[in-house]
Formats: C-alpha cells, structure tokens, sequence
C-alpha cells in the first residue's frame, strides 16, 4: 500500500486568517517502509514572515523571496501525492492549508477520506500523556536529535518512523516473501492486517520431561477446588 508521510510548514496557524504555506516536505512508503522517494519544496508566501513562526522553524521572508509560489509547484505536488493516503500528525492543521493553497488556484481539494490523522491514532493507543510527535519519538526510542527547529521534511521523516512504531513496530515487517508484503491491508485507522500466518508442518517437539509431568500431577491432585483442566490430565 502507497501512503506520504506528510508535512508542513506555515506562517502561522490559521490560513483563514491570512496565514500561508511556506515548507511541504513528503516521504513515500510502501507497506510502511520508506521508499526512498521524497518531495521537498520552500514556498513563497508573498508576505510577512511572524515572529513567533519564525522561532518555530526559522524559516525568513528573506529567506523565501526567491523560492517559487504554490501555483508554481502544484502539479510535481500533486503528482508525487497521486492517490496515496497522507499519513499526517494533526491532519486538520495541514490539510487546511493545503486545501486552501489549492483553492486559490482553483484546484479541487484533497478529501479527508484520503487522509489518515497520526494524532487520532496515538491519543486512541495511548490515552494519557503528550501525543506530541516529541512525545512519540521519545516513547518508541526514535532519535529527534536533529529537530531544533521544525522542518517539513525532518518532521515527515519522524512520522514515518512513528507511524511504524504505531503500527506494530519494525518486528510487523519482518516479512519473507513478496506475497505476504502484497498481503497486507489497512484499515481506516491504518492498522495493517497481515495474512494468517502458515501451520507447522510438524508439531515441536515437547521439551517437559516425564519427572516435569508428574511434579505437574501431583501439584493439580493437591487442589482442593476441582479446576476445570483436571479432566485433560
């Protein structure tokens, strides 16, 4: 299955309110692992750069100037996105720029049915504590060393780590064969469930002894409730 893990960067948190886009930054996954492939893009905004977003993610209006405006990167945007599901933290945040980007050049927006909220995902696994993407980088081990600031990118590359950690971890995919990989669905939550895994062909070899039995017996038969197991002995 393609998914994006997905993020952005903006002037600040309301794009009803003036607020732009000015960092998108991607990784494709397949199956929950990395590809290889990203998409990365400084935008310009064509305004002011706040303070309190710059000490966010340090990004100036100086900075900016010379970077292309959304119109200009659109169609590589929404060709890498294609019909892959955007894996995003806080998807409303995102998506409501994006949307709007996308509205101002009369583009249709991208449907929420295409979308996956990593938040929802970790506040439903883990009800208390920060669901933060620090808190789940430090909950699962991941290094975020390098996150001083905030960045499209780094922060999409963090997700995907994340997002595998939620989904069971690296163990989930220690898969043996391309069809078992092609197995593997998701559901809405993005939970991937694998094929039932293959019987044995034969049984293993029990390892209790026949002292290991009897010792067994004898501690069952001392009981003075009647336990259920009794009648397999």
């Amino acid at each position: 299955m393609r998914e994006i893990s997905f993020d952005t960067e903006t002037t600040g948190l309301n794009p009803l309110d003036g607020d732009r886009l000015v960092e998108i930054g991607g990784v494709e996954l397949m199956n929950l692992v990395p590809t290889g492939r990203v998409y990365h893009v400084y935008i310009n905004p064509q305004r002011d750069m706040p303070e309190e977003a710059y000490r966010v993610h340090g990004l100036s209006a100086e900075f900016l100037a010379d970077k292309p405006l959304f119109s200009e990167v659109a169609d590589d945007f929404l060709e890498f996105v294609g019909d892959a599901r955007l894996v995003i933290h806080n998807a409303p945040f995102d998506m409501g720029f994006i949307n709007m980007e996308l509205g101002r050049i009369n583009r249709p927006p991208i449907s929420n049915t295409q979308v996956l909220d990593t938040l929802k995902m970790a506040r439903r696994k883990f009800p208390t504590g920060s669901a933060s993407l620090d808190a789940l980088c430090s909950r699962f081990g991941i290094d975020n060393s390098k996150r001083t600031k905030h960045g499209a990118l780094l922060d999409a590359e963090l997700l995907a780590e994340v997002y595998l950690e939620l989904n069971g971890g690296k163990q989930k995919n220690l898969i043996l064969s391309p069809d078992e990989v092609d197995s593997g669905k998701a559901d809405e939550q993005g939970t991937i469930e694998r094929a039932p895994a293959k019987q044995r062909s034969t049984k293993l070899v029990s390892r209790l002894t026949a002292e290991d039995i009897e010792q067994h017996q004898q501690f069952i038969s001392a009981m003075k409730a009647d336990p259920l197991w009794k009648k397999y002995m």
